[in-house]
């Protein structure tokens, strides 16, 4: 089932099927507790309820919350939707699985936080507004031997995240990537990459990678 996404919702690409094989990947029982930050449209709090888990998916934008609620009616997925600033809503609570497709394409400064439906992919000039977040405030949520997955573009510093992770304790490691042409966001800021020296090549294509980091036990 394709989920519904409404005008102001992220709409699940290739980011989001990357980081749906790597949820594949684990080994997690039936009785995990799983945490999808950002969830936008719904599409892989479904899929980890598809694994038998219990989940949790939390959005900022009450539309892709209401879009989630209604998306894992249609499919008939028994996932606890939240409303709230990343980890908020959930303090607390520990998981044996966060997933994160967070806002990380970098954008020209203009002074104010993004607004609309750009909050879902504008992360300020370097990325990172929402990664370094999550770096920081995910381990703490995770029992021993949790993951968390997050998916983000090579323009946003993967070895930036490793060392952020790493340094909250936690074994940190590339376990996926995929290079895809530019999108209508990058193409209209390919100039201003190439003069951020962002990139070089004479084909506009980026890479995404999906950073795994677990808590040892």
């Amino acid at each position: 089932m394709k989920p519904l996404v409404p005008p102001g919702v992220y709409a699940p690409q290739d980011d989001t099927d990357l980081l749906v094989g790597a949820l594949y990947d684990e080994p997690l029982p039936s009785d995990a507790d799983v945490l999808d930050v950002g969830t936008g449209s719904g599409a892989l709090a479904i899929e980890a309820a598809r694994r038998g888990t219990r989940v949790t998916a939390v959005d900022v934008s009450w539309r892709a919350v209401c879009t989630a609620r209604f998306n894992t009616w249609l499919a008939r997925s028994p996932v606890r939707i939240r409303h709230g600033n990343l980890f908020a809503p959930v303090r607390g609570e520990f998981f044996d699985l966060i997933l994160a497709n967070p806002p990380y394409v970098p954008a020209p400064e203009t002074g104010r936080a993004p607004q609309g439906a750009a909050r879902a992919w504008d992360a300020g000039r370097d990325g990172r507004l929402v990664l370094d977040r999550i770096c920081q405030e995910a381990p703490p949520l995770l029992r021993p031997g949790g993951v968390l997955l997050v998916v983000h573009s090579a323009f946003s510093c993967p070895d930036r995240t490793l060392s952020h992770l790493r340094g909250e304790g936690l074994k940190a490691s590339v376990t996926r990537r995929r290079t895809v042409p530019f999108g209508p966001v990058l193409r209209s800021r390919e100039g201003w990459l190439r003069q951020r020296g962002l990139l070089a090549g004479p084909e506009p294509r980026e890479e995404l990678v999906v950073v795994r980091a677990e808590l040892p036990v």
